[in-house]
């Protein structure tokens, strides 16, 4: 290990070292504690650091650091503090200079796997916006951002509470965080030793799911569809709570690691969608709710796959509908779309001959679906082993073949009707043809207007909404 001072090109990057495994940036303001940082993922001093607010980080410097039993090598990048007057070590403007210059060259040579946002835990909220927006808009949406929430070491009851208390109110999208102590202490068996090593794990781990590229699965269906069983399946055991009868379970969206055939992923289940009426106050806060998911997760770099779950049998109007909103309104070909239909356990023949019925229904919407599995998701009783383990391995295969390349992947049917592109195109009398559009899928004039007014109108007309060939 050894220090790697800044070069002559003054962004801390001599060239690109393919012995390095993982690019890593930390930043924040000045006094955030970014320079300890570096010396507890390290377990030594490298880094030079202050007891005052003022930044001692004057140039960008990287140090090459291997983690965890030696398991895994990073090279750390520190920065300048942001945010110092013009008396400072180094003034704010210079500063985001020298991190702008930073970022541009590792893209340029080999890539940033991390970049961790550096704060105090006293700070005010409303003041870490200004950064996070800064290096939100410096890097491309494929590399995660974390918050890590420094000088902890006196927070009860644990230091994770700092999280818990203030997630709601942060008003920023982060891939990950941790809840740290970068005091020094050299009293082993101590409590803020022992803190020390809880942050040390927990810095590690954020490095090491960095590393780790978890696809992204988005799961949507109605209440009853089985998305939780779903869940289950996919993962070989019982993660998700699952219910037996048709009451509404998921109250809220949750989110799943699941590994299978040699890829991990995040599934995300969200609440399920049912009809409009009667509980219409219920329905515009789930839209909005799975639609929220939705932007946050393209901020921190993308949906991988949206997976439509209904129940087999009579295809009724409010399935029909509901897939339609979720392809057409809200998924806007920022992944592909697949079907997975559920409770064919009593199919007659192959479970298959479902879709040979309906397939028409799903292939036939603006750039169709990419793809379907035709499935059982529970068995408590053990009645249908064979169809179960079928199940597994046919939904096993749908998610990994469909969400391959991510948002690259080729979507079916591309050249197919711009029905909703175009409507999106013509701003002049957008919002009115949105709601004709809408009506269409079986809401009321009423619904549909609210609807689009509960959804940000620059993601409706802007151009970040128009597919482009």
């Amino acid at each position: 290990m050894g220090l790697h001072p800044a070069g002559s090109t003054d962004t801390g990057v001599e060239e690109h070292r393919p012995d390095t495994s993982c690019n890593v940036v930390i930043f924040g303001e000045a006094g955030a504690g970014k320079s300890s940082l570096i010396n507890l993922i390290a377990r030594t001093t490298m880094a030079q650091t202050s007891h005052d607010a003022r930044g001692c980080t004057t140039e960008t410097n990287g140090y090459d650091i291997m983690i965890q039993d030696n398991t895994l090598k990073v090279k750390l990048f520190d920065t300048a503090g942001l945010d110092e007057g013009p008396r400072g070590a180094v003034p704010d403007e210079e500063a985001r200079r020298l991190v702008k210059n930073l970022l541009r060259t590792l893209m340029d040579q080999g890539g940033i796997h991390l970049v961790m946002y550096c704060v105090r835990g006293e700070r005010a909220i409303s003041a870490l916006r200004r950064n996070y927006e800064f290096i939100h808009s410096q890097v491309t949406k494929q590399v995660p951002i974390v918050l890590v929430v420094t000088g902890l070491e006196n927070y009860e009851p644990d230091m994770e509470e700092w999280w818990r208390v203030n997630e709601r109110s942060l008003g920023m999208s982060f891939a990950g965080h941790a809840c740290v102590t970068t005091a020094p202490d050299k009293n082993p068996g101590s409590h803020l030793a022992e803190r020390r090593n809880q942050s040390y794990d927990a810095i590690c781990s954020l490095i090491k799911q960095s590393m780790t590229k978890r696809k992204k699965v988005v799961l949507f269906g109605q209440t009853g569809a089985g998305k939780s069983s779903l869940i289950n399946l996919m993962a070989g055991k019982d993660v998700a709570v699952t219910s037996n009868d048709a009451k509404r379970h998921t109250m809220h969206s949750a989110e799943y690691d699941i590994e299978f055939g040699g890829d991990s992923y995040k599934v995300f289940d969200t609440i399920g969608l049912e009809e409009p009426q009667p509980g219409l106050s219920q329905y515009l806060k789930t839209v909005k709710n799975v639609y929220k998911l939705i932007r946050n997760l393209e901020r921190q770099g993308g949906i991988d796959l949206f997976l439509f779950c209904m129940p087999g049998g009579r295809l009724t109007a409010t399935v029909e509908n509901n897939y339609r909103l979720f392809h057409e309104f809200l998924c806007k070909k920022k992944a592909p779309v697949v079907v997975a239909i559920t409770h064919l356990e009593e199919e007659e023949g192959a479970m298959e001959a479902w879709w040979e019925r309906h397939k028409e229904t799903f292939l036939t919407q603006d750039d169709g679906a990419a793809g379907h599995a035709c499935i059982i998701t529970a068995d408590r009783h053990g009645k249908y082993p064979d169809l179960y383990e079928e199940s597994r391995v046919t939904i096993h295969k749908l998610v990994k073949e469909c969400s391959a390349n991510g948002q690259n992947q080729a979507r079916v049917g591309e050249n197919k009707g711009r029905k909703l592109k175009e409507l999106f195109a013509r701003t002049l009398h957008a919002r009115t043809d949105i709601i004709i559009r809408l009506m269409s899928y079986g809401m009321s004039r009423d619904v549909a207007a609210r609807l689009v007014d509960i959804i940000d109108a620059k993601e409706l007309l802007g151009s970040r909404c128009i597919c482009t060939s």
